[in-house]
C-alpha cells in the first residue's frame, strides 16, 4: 500500500506517520507513505499557494495550479496513473470503519490532498479528485489531521503492519459493534477489582462475556449502531442465547436507572 499526501506541513504529517507502529511498517516495506510539499510546486519566488477569492469574501483560496503540479509529479514519480485522489473535505461522505475497508480493498495507491485557507479551487477537485471524505460534521483548520486518520486506520489493516488480523478485527467498529471493556495488572487498583472470569483461566467462558459485554456497550452506548446490527449473522444457539443476555441485562440496567414515581401525596404541600 502506498499513501501519498499532499499538505503545507510536511514536517507535522512525517513526526506522526512515520512513528511507532507505521513507522516500523514503513521500514520493513509493508507500507509506503511519502508527503509533498504543495509549496514547491509553484512557479514564483513568493512560493504562494493562495489568493483573494473571486466574488469577494473573507480569506484566501488555495490555487489549483500549484496543486495540479504536485498531484502530477506524484502520477509520473510513481508512473501509476491509477492512484486514486481523495479531498479532506466537510464536504464528502463521513469516514468510517466500512469506508476504511472499501479503500484498501479496492486501491493500492491512494493520493490525500489537504486543504487549508478558505478552501481549494473547485477546478482542481473538478479535474483531479476522485472523492471527497470528511471526519464528520466540524470543520478543521486543515486536511492534515484528517488524511492522518484515513492513513492510520487504513494501513494498519495491511498484512504485517499489526501482528496479527485479530489485532484490528476483534476493535472498535469492525463488526458494527464497539469493542468490550479492557483490564490489565494489577487486579485491583483504587477499590475497583477486574471481573473475576477474566482471571478464571477459562477461555470460553472470558470470550462469551467479551461478547455479551461488546452487545452490552454498543446497546447502551451507540444504540444508532447497535440498531444496523444485523443479528441474522448469529448462526448459533450459544451466540444467539449471549446476545439475549446481553438484551436482557441492558433492559434491567435501564429500569435501575430510572427514578422511583411515588403514587402517594406530594408531602411537600403539607
Amino acid at each position: 500500500m502506498r499513501i501519498d499526501i499532499m499538505t503545507l506541513f510536511p514536517d507535522s504529517v512525517d513526526a506522526m506517520l512515520n512513528a511507532s507502529i507505521l513507522g516500523r511498517a514503513q521500514a520493513r516495506g509493508y507500507i509506503n507513505i511519502q508527503t509533498h510539499q504543495i509549496r514547491d510546486y509553484t512557479t514564483n519566488r513568493q512560493m504562494q499557494v493562495d489568493d483573494y477569492p473571486y466574488g469577494g469574501g473573507r480569506g484566501a483560496i488555495m490555487q489549483a495550479d500549484p496543486l495540479y503540479r504536485c498531484w502530477r509529479h506524484i502520477l509520473w514519480d510513481t508512473n501509476d496513473f491509477e492512484a486514486y485522489t481523495i479531498f479532506m473535505s466537510p464536504c464528502g461522505r463521513t469516514f468510517n470503519q466500512e469506508v476504511a475497508k472499501e479503500l484498501k480493498a479496492q486501491h493500492d495507491h491512494l493520493i490525500l490532498v489537504c486543504g487549508h485557507y478558505e478552501g481549494i479551487d473547485q477546478r482542481f477537485i473538478e479535474e483531479c479528485v476522485d472523492e471527497e471524505i470528511s471526519m464528520g460534521d466540524f470543520v478543521l483548520t486543515g486536511g492534515e489531521i484528517p488524511a492522518m486518520a484515513v492513513c492510520d486506520a487504513i494501513c494498519r489493516m495491511v498484512p504485517g503492519v499489526l501482528p496479527e488480523e485479530s489485532c484490528y478485527t476483534e476493535e472498535s467498529h469492525w463488526n458494527g459493534l464497539l469493542e468490550y471493556p479492557q483490564y490489565s495488572r494489577p487486579a485491583e487498583w483504587h477499590g475497583q477489582k477486574v471481573p473475576e472470569i477474566l482471571t478464571s483461566g477459562d477461555h470460553a467462558k472470558v470470550a462469551a462475556w467479551r461478547k455479551k459485554e461488546s452487545y452490552k456497550r454498543t446497546m447502551l452506548r451507540r444504540p444508532d449502531l447497535f440498531a444496523g446490527f444485523d443479528e441474522r449473522q448469529l448462526t448459533t444457539k450459544a451466540d444467539r442465547r449471549i446476545l439475549q443476555q446481553a438484551k436482557e441485562e441492558v433492559r434491567a440496567e435501564r429500569q435501575s436507572e430510572q427514578p422511583a414515581v411515588s403514587c402517594g401525596e406530594d408531602q411537600s404541600k403539607k
